[in-house]
């Protein structure tokens, strides 16, 4: 039948094994950083404790596992299980097998992580949780090396590539004034929340360099998602545009897997030939002579995943186009078909909240003040910012909103009150605890104002940054944690 010979994209299959194996792949990453970041975030004993919150939650509006209970040993099982479960289909083993294999290991890898994003609160409001999320399960239903690629899927994944692009587009054109009139590059590099190594330097680049980046993103948000659609080699084309812009995004700043997910979903528009004719290692005809029939059941069950994700596709095509379009948003408890966006303003000075602790219990002028060193965040003026991309170090991205929002917020106390009582499980989210394991009589937080050194300022004094002392907004304070929670 014809119909069944367009539903099979043999000419995909090198697409689906990096859909497949990259997905799967930031899987792993995610589960990495819970692993080691939750406990203390969100644990038991952590700045805002999953149990607390778990008392006055609706599990028929948060779908999870840990409606019945939590605790840090289940969620280092979670974790343990989502690790082992990516690094196998990273590996290729579970689509050695038969279709309803890959399937399921993505299932439950889209299931777990679900299961934490839900409860993660503010530590996990991120858009690449719901992208993570979508990637997976929309991923799983490509099938095996026991059948062909299945078009639909292929088409649906490309139309979450042109979701994730065009949305963010559409998010800057409606935004800030600077992404119209090509200013907004004049500030972005040094102001994004966790510059990379490469941030100074593309700070420095000349203004009109500036204003062509923002064309450029212009025509890779605005332009080319259309072109995703689009015969080959069209649509391979486009794909290595946004591949391209991607990686010059990964190379100037650190923005979790946003970046690196967006290149590898890129992938499902590039058909085996093109992806020949730019590496020849790939195979022109990956199938040939193969050709193995799509079972009946199989094409049941894709048929009825790509009609439910087209349903679900009328809330974010209809927020597109929308005058007021949402940003990071769901439609629906299971977080599938979203709508995506980022920087629609961008921020004009950098303002980072510095943390600092002292042996003094009265201080004075005199007193010895430590600064407390992050991992990813600016801090000490001399350091080069380090790429951490495609890991996310939570703790340091929520500070950067601090002085967007507001210092009062209610985790932060709980750092605070962390810090004073030199709680082991905080501290290890650092980089530098300046008293070694002993806990400070008194904290206090600063702001300063940061800005990229000149190039004859780094010649002159050795620092990349250059800082200026604002304000206090917390004075020195003893408080252990204002909420009175167990475990401060």
């Amino acid at each position: 039948m014809d119909w069944l010979t367009w539903f099979d994209a043999p000419e995909y299959e090198f697409a689906r094994q990096v859909l497949q194996r990259g997905v799967a792949a930031l899987y792993f990453v995610a589960f990495l950083s819970t692993l080691n970041q939750f406990p203390a975030l969100l644990g038991e004993r952590g700045l805002l404790p999953v149990p607390d919150f778990l008392a006055a939650f609706s599990w028929l509006s948060r779908p999870t596992l840990f409606r019945w209970r939590y605790s840090d040993r289940l969620l280092r099982g979670v974790c343990a299980a989502g690790l082992a479960v990516s690094a196998l289909l990273v590996a290729g083993l579970p689509q050695a097998g038969p279709p309803w294999v890959p399937l399921l290991a993505f299932l439950a890898l889209w299931l777990l992580y679900m299961s934490i994003v839900n409860v993660g609160q503010t530590f996990y409001g991120f858009g690449w949780e719901m992208l993570l999320l979508e990637a997976g399960f929309t991923v799983a239903f490509l099938g095996s090396d026991q059948t062909e690629p299945p078009r639909t899927i292929l088409i649906l994944v490309v139309w979450l590539v042109f979701r994730l692009e065009f949305g963010a587009g559409m998010i800057k054109i409606r935004g800030g004034r600077e992404w119209r009139d090509l200013t907004a590059l004049y500030y972005h590099h040094e102001t994004q929340p966790m510059p990379g190594p490469l941030s100074r330097q593309a700070h420095l680049l000349p203004k009109p360099l500036h204003r062509i980046e923002v064309v450029g993103n212009h025509i890779a948000q605005l332009v080319v998602p259309f072109l995703l659609f689009a015969p080959q080699p069209v649509a391979g084309v486009a794909a290595a545009v946004v591949v391209a812009t991607q990686l010059w995004l990964v190379a100037s700043g650190n923005f979790a897997w946003l970046n690196w997910m967006a290149i590898i979903l890129a992938f499902a528009a590039v058909s085996d030939p093109v992806a020949h004719a730019v590496i020849p290692a790939v195979p022109a005809d990956w199938h040939a002579g193969a050709a193995p029939a799509t079972p009946l059941w199989w094409l049941a069950i894709t048929l009825a995943a790509s009609l439910l994700l087209l349903v679900l596709s009328y809330w974010p095509l209809r927020n597109l186009f929308s005058r007021r379009q949402l940003m990071n948003a769901s439609f629906n408890r299971w977080q599938l078909v979203n709508a995506y966006g980022a920087f629609g303003t961008v921020t004009r000075q950098r303002i980072e909240i510095v943390v600092e602790g002292t042996l003094d219990g009265n201080p004075g002028d005199a007193s010895d003040w430590r600064e407390y060193g992050f991992k990813g965040k600016p801090g000490d003026v001399s350091r080069i910012p380090r790429q951490w991309a495609p890991y996310h170090l939570r703790l340091d991205w929520l500070m950067w909103f601090l002085p967007l929002r507001s210092v009062h917020e209610e985790w932060f106390y709980a750092f605070l009150g962390k810090l004073l009582v030199a709680d082991r499980q905080v501290l290890r989210l650092l980089r530098h605890d300046p008293f070694d394991g002993a806990a400070p009589r008194l904290v206090r937080v600063r702001s300063f104002h940061y800005r990229f050194a000149t190039r004859k300022e780094l010649r002159e004094t050795g620092n990349r940054w250059v800082r200026t002392l604002l304000y206090e907004p917390i004075p020195p304070t003893s408080l252990r944690r204002p909420t009175g929670r167990k475990g401060s």
